[in-house]
């Protein structure tokens, strides 16, 4: 205690103390700035894999957009990426919330955001992906509230930098030094840890306890998406675009040259709308396994050339205990060719039968490849990552 006065005392003999409403607003600011770095590295942290899939969309998007494959090269790195990313707002927020090695996390800071909002201002104006999952899927906003939210934020750490000398630390170098290994093993072992089984939190619309039929109605009363169709006819060289009502029905003069259908205003979206399965023959029975009052095992394999080859066959295992079941079904739910599917079964000597789903969905579902969902008349019963479901 005595040693940790005479630094602080020392401290503020060089830098004189500010003004106490000047003091309260820096306070308050960096609360602010270190809570959103928080909140925003953490929700990241425990879900690796969903951050990089959102760099792998970013990669992919600038790479058409610009031209270039220069951007694929980084793809194999998305995880890695992610993981850095992830964990360095996670300790710029807490940095900055207790004050640990300020100057150099607020030089940190302002670099991230120098970089970040001319970036979130391209995505706002070219729109390459949907939104930029600058807080995972806990909290999704529009590219252009996150250019907004990137703005507001580079003020305050450019305040906070102008003011940084005069902002004083409260513990000593080596208790900071500590501390921020600290802040780096968590924040690492975390997302590992998440990696390797399942996020500790799930914000995702296939959480446990959602029903997935319920969560695919539009409620009653709530708009719905409202389209407009315009027919395209050519005459004398010249085209016109018709509606339902004006087009040249029984006019043999005009020659039918396409039909455009157009958005025109965004109706409710439910949290669930791009849930199907299809059979190999692409037959839809997305209904048929919701409906079903059972238990339903739904192993998610994305990507089966990714997948561990020793798990997809202990799914087999699994696979045959249903076929003897009364009241339990498997579905082997992939987004693979069936050519891939062809020469696993060649390697591996599996007979079970794999159902297409979107890759985008199936990697939203769970997050591992394999992974296992278990599902009573619809309702999400339980999610296992491979390393922790019981295959016997």
């Amino acid at each position: 205690m005595r040693r940790t006065h005479r630094y602080n005392t020392k401290y503020r003999t060089k830098n004189p103390p500010l003004s106490k409403t000047t003091s309260t607003i820096l306070t308050i600011i960096r609360v602010i700035f270190g809570a959103v770095f928080t909140f925003s590295g953490f929700v990241k942290v425990i879900d690796p894999l969903g951050s990089a899939y959102k760099i792998q969309d970013y990669l992919i998007a600038f790479g058409e957009s610009f031209g270039t494959t220069l951007f694929d090269a980084f793809i194999p790195l998305a995880l890695v990426l992610g993981i850095i990313q992830s964990v360095l707002e996670l300790i710029i927020g807490l940095n900055l919330i207790f004050k640990i090695r300020f100057r150099l996390t607020v030089v940190l800071a302002l670099l991230f955001m120098l970089v970040m909002t001319p970036l979130t201002l391209y995505i706002a104006i070219a729109n390459p992906v949907s939104d930029c999952g600058c807080f995972g899927d806990a909290l999704v906003i529009s590219n252009t509230a996150t250019f907004i939210k990137n703005v507001f934020l580079l003020a305050i750490i450019i305040t906070l930098f102008i003011y940084r000398k005069k902002i004083h630390p409260v513990f000593t170098p080596a208790t900071e030094w500590l501390v921020l290994l600290l802040f780096v093993v968590a924040g690492t072992w975390l997302s590992v840890h998440s990696y390797r089984h399942l996020p500790m939190f799930d914000f995702r619309s296939y959480k446990v306890g959602v029903n997935i039929p319920e969560a695919m109605e539009i409620p009653d009363g709530y708009p719905q998406d409202v389209y407009e169709t315009t027919f395209v006819y050519e005459k004398d060289g010249v085209k016109k675009d018709f509606t339902h009502n004006d087009y040249p029905k029984n006019d043999s003069t005009w020659v039918f040259v396409e039909q455009k259908t157009t958005l025109v205003s965004k109706g409710y979206e439910p949290p669930i709308h791009d849930f199907t399965i299809e059979d190999e023959y692409f037959e839809d029975i997305t209904e048929d396994v919701l409906s079903y009052e059972g238990y339903t095992y739904l192993v998610i394999a994305y990507d089966i050339n990714s997948a561990p080859q020793k798990e997809l066959i202990k799914v087999q295992r699994l696979y045959n205990k249903a076929v003897l079941s009364a009241d339990t079904k498997v579905y082997v739910l992939t987004a693979s060719s069936d050519d891939d599917i062809e020469v696993l079964r060649g390697n591996t000597g599996i007979t079970y039968p794999f159902y297409k789903t979107d890759p985008i969905t199936l990697k939203t579902i769970v997050r591992a490849n394999p992974g296992i969902v278990l599902l009573e008349n619809g309702t999400i019963k339980g999610k296992w990552h491979w390393r922790d479901f019981e295959w016997e």
